[in-house]
């Protein structure tokens, strides 16, 4: 296939000409209808592409291959004509009437422009699996465009059960839509009380992230469909300058462990206030030049055409396919330049205000509700945008071929259909108490055995550059860093599985599109804070779907934060944060899981048991100095099966340790106050999200049994002290219910207080060391060790 790109503008008026001319179905189709206009252009390459088909057999004739682009400009018209119907209106009117001022919303809300631009876009993709007969994955970035994709989901009838019950394909279930889209409804217990949001959520039907946080899909499309797959991307120009990474994904595509990726900015040169960086730098032609130097193949298209959509899925698999040929030919070598096809449109295309700043969310100069004039814009819109009935369902049938085709529907695709289970899961390595090693070195150890065990899974390592150092060294070894030009004698491979930049947002993302595989994140703690924006949204898709009745079920990721606030003394205070378990713990237990393994064997414990769950995110703060084993393999896995574990019997005072540090200093002021004739348990408390308050029932469900967790900590305890690796108010906030109150509670931990300082003098220097510790109870208590009776 040719892209045209440098043909001759009178050439290409000449060959639509002749088609026109000598295909009376061409022509036909070539003349559009209500707001879609096909360029000659378009025109020259949807008949290449039809012939193409018809050649290859798939289509017996022009006619047959046609029909798919004629009901993907009837349907486009009609999504559009119902995404502004979402915005402004409380109910739709399929004869095409004009809409009178009470069938108006009084506070009319959505991001209406974006959505408009992207009905052709995610209609185009639809009909290009018709068109093919298989179904591609699709992922958008811009979430907030949903409008767009619920409207194309809902004529086509691609939902989920409880859409489909409540939005049926006539006046009445389109009505409802309208009028609860932005509706803010709420149930009783708080819930959303429609299946419908602002963004993408899991009612919608084949979505994969909600696309609140802009610029992460970028960053997650290279590494999404295993081979085989392929994967549409739809991507917003006003992400661009949101993200660093997203033009490095020529650096980590290759055939051999990816599949097909067709990423689509949709160009519409504005984001909320003004022109977007690309089309202040200036634009498409500009943007042109960028992903060329970017490793990039980029192909303009018509964005207001589903048809130049279609083309341009076809296009760009073929071409990335030829490349993939080639190379394993050894004819080319990485990196494959990726087609990128760049979408040219108008903010807000086919309705009022179109190009305006406006368009972004509410274009019309008013309410219609209360505006003469702005009702009068909306009814003149949509009267160029609306379809008959009879037809949308005329062209709904021409794209329902996934019965003939045996093919999934679109809610379906393989990206949104994970099930990845480990095989094997590898016996650690326990060592004896006492013994001293890493915990990342036994998890290290520990990955390189699940690895070895599970050789099926596609590997995704990600690492913001400090892997030797963090105790990975078995690990690099084994996957190496990915890069186009290996250097001798380092650990690195053009087919590696570690994504090295620095740059945390991208090597997380790595992992967390991976989600047909096995992954870890390995970082340092103060920089893994980076990383929380891409987790805090998959998080929050994983519990929602989770709570739908449809769970995630692709491996769970741990990100492991090592080089620790108390062991990177050395490097000054911006080092010493634990502001990233602080973070997630605010997130719900049951899908965040936070640990704070003291130990190798509770570390290894951990990581598989996290490899046990799906759906889950397993925030580890590990670390990574030699430190003795304080449990056994035994003891390691009830800890991680409990949430915490008791060493020894209770006494008066009940000591709480919250880290690696935190427990030894436990132990030492155990050992303190015994020789002062005060008894002392010492428990440690591995993942503080298990002894919360619970919020909802499915975090109650990953409670500690309440038994359990009145034995570890009795209520008639006489004080209470937490040791914690973070701040100690966000560990009282967190454990609220083991709180006894100021008169029998004390809390030790970070507060704020660090600098360049080894381990020692950062637990001096925020007065949780043993010592400080120690003269803290002695006062509470008023004994000197001599008098217990006090207590």
């Amino acid at each position: 296939m040719n892209g045209y790109s440098i043909e001759d503008s009178h050439r290409i008026q000449q060959r639509a000409a002749q088609y026109r001319q000598r295909y009376p179905q061409f022509a036909n189709w070539a003349k559009g209808r209500g707001v879609i206009e096909h360029t000659d252009l378009t025109q020259v390459r949807v008949f290449d592409l039809c012939q193409e088909l018809v050649c290859a057999g798939r289509y017996d004739s022009l006619d047959d291959a046609l029909i798919i682009f004629e009901a993907a400009d009837t349907l486009t018209n009609a999504a559009m004509w119902l995404v502004a119907h979402m915005t402004y209106a409380s109910r739709v009117d399929l004869s095409g009437q004009p809409l009178a001022a009470d069938d108006f919303k009084e506070n009319p809300q959505g991001h209406t422009g974006g959505s408009l631009n992207m009905v052709p876009a995610y209609l185009g993709y639809k009909a290009a699996n018709a068109l093919a007969g298989l179904t591609r994955s699709w992922l958008m970035g811009q979430g907030h465009c949903v409008a767009a994709i619920e409207s194309v989901n809902i004529l086509l009838g691609n939902l989920h059960p409880e859409q489909q019950a409540r939005y049926t394909l006539d006046e009445v279930g389109l009505s409802r839509l309208v009028s609860d889209f932005y509706s803010y409804a709420v149930t009783p217990d708080g819930t959303p009380g429609v299946p419908l949001g602002s963004h993408v959520n899991p009612h919608t039907a084949g979505g994969l992230i909600e696309g609140g946080y802009l610029g992460f899909a970028e960053l997650q499309y290279t590494h999404m469909p295993l081979p085989g797959e392929r994967l549409v991307a739809f991507l917003s120009d006003g992400a661009f300058e949101e993200q660093r990474g997203s033009d490095w994904a020529s650096r980590w595509w290759r055939a051999e462990d990816c599949g097909l990726v067709t990423p689509v900015m949709i160009a519409n040169g504005r984001r909320i206030d003004q022109r977007s960086t690309i089309f202040l730098q200036g634009g498409a032609d500009w943007f042109r030049q960028h992903l060329e130097l970017n490793g990039f193949y980029p192909i303009l298209i018509d964005g207001r055409d589903p048809a130049a959509f279609i083309w341009g899925i076809f296009e760009a698999e073929s071409r990335l396919q030829a490349c993939s040929e080639q190379v394993s030919a050894g004819h080319m070598r990485y990196p494959v330049k990726l087609p990128y096809l760049i979408a040219e449109t108008v903010k807000g295309y086919g309705f009022y205000g179109a190009g305006s700043n406006a368009a972004h969310g509410t274009p019309l100069p008013a309410i219609p509700r209360f505006d003469e004039v702005s009702r009068r814009h909306f009814n003149e819109s949509i009267a160029r945008l609306f379809v008959p009935e009879i037809e949308i369902h005329g062209a709904r049938d021409v794209l329902a071929t996934h019965r003939a085709d045996d093919r999934p529907a679109e809610k379906d695709h393989p990206l949104s259909c994970r099930d990845v289970k480990l095989q094997t899961v590898p016996e650690p390595v326990w060592l004896q108490t006492a013994v001293l090693e890493s915990p990342m070195v036994a998890i290290d150890r520990q990955f390189v055995a699940l690895v070895k065990a599970n050789p099926a899974l596609r590997i995704r390592l990600g690492n913001p550059d400090e892997l030797r150092s963090n105790q990975m060294n078995q690990s690099l070894d084994l996957l190496k860093h990915r890069t186009l030009t290996p250097e001798p004698g380092l650990a690195e491979s053009l087919h590696g599985s570690v994504i090295t930049a620095l740059n945390e947002e991208a090597v997380v993302s790595a992992a967390l599109g991976n989600k047909g595989g096995m992954n870890l994140v390995v970082s340092y703690e103060a920089f893994a804070m980076k990383m929380i924006g891409a987790l805090r949204q998959e998080i929050i898709f994983a519990r929602h779907q989770k709570s739908l009745g449809r769970p995630a079920r692709w491996l769970s990721v741990p990100v492991i934060a090592t080089s620790h606030l108390w062991e990177n003394g050395k490097n000054e205070q911006s080092h010493q944060d634990p502001a990233f378990g602080e973070v997630l713990m605010g997130e719900m237990s049951d899908t965040a899981r936070v640990v704070y393994p003291p130990d190798c064997n509770s570390a290894v414990a951990c990581l598989n048991e996290c490899f046990r769950t799906q759906g889950q995110f397993w925030a580890m703060t590990v670390p990574k100095a030699k430190l003795p084993a304080v449990f056994d393999g035994r003891q390691a896995v009830q800890l991680v099966r409990d949430g915490a574990i008791a060493l020894g019997e209770a006494g008066d005072v009940q000591l709480i340790a919250v880290g690696a540090y935190q427990l030894r200093v436990c132990q030492e002021v155990a050992e303190a106050l015994a020789q002062r004739g005060l008894s002392c348990g010492v428990v440690c408390l591995l993942e503080p999200g298990r002894f919360r308050s619970p919020r909802d029932p499915m975090e109650s469900g990953h409670q500690c049994g309440s038994s359990y967790s009145s034995e570890l900590f009795p209520h008639d305890t006489k004080l209470r002290v937490f040791v914690c690796h973070m701040r100690p108010e966000a560990l009282l906030g967190i454990c609220r219910p083991l709180d006894l109150g100021p008169d029998r509670t004390l809390a030790f931990g970070y507060e704020n207080h660090g600098g360049t300082l080894d381990t020692s003098g950062l637990l001096q220097a925020n007065k949780c060391d043993s010592h400080s510790i120690v003269q803290v109870i002695l006062s509470k208590t008023g004994s000197s060790g001599a008098d217990k009776a006090t207590l």
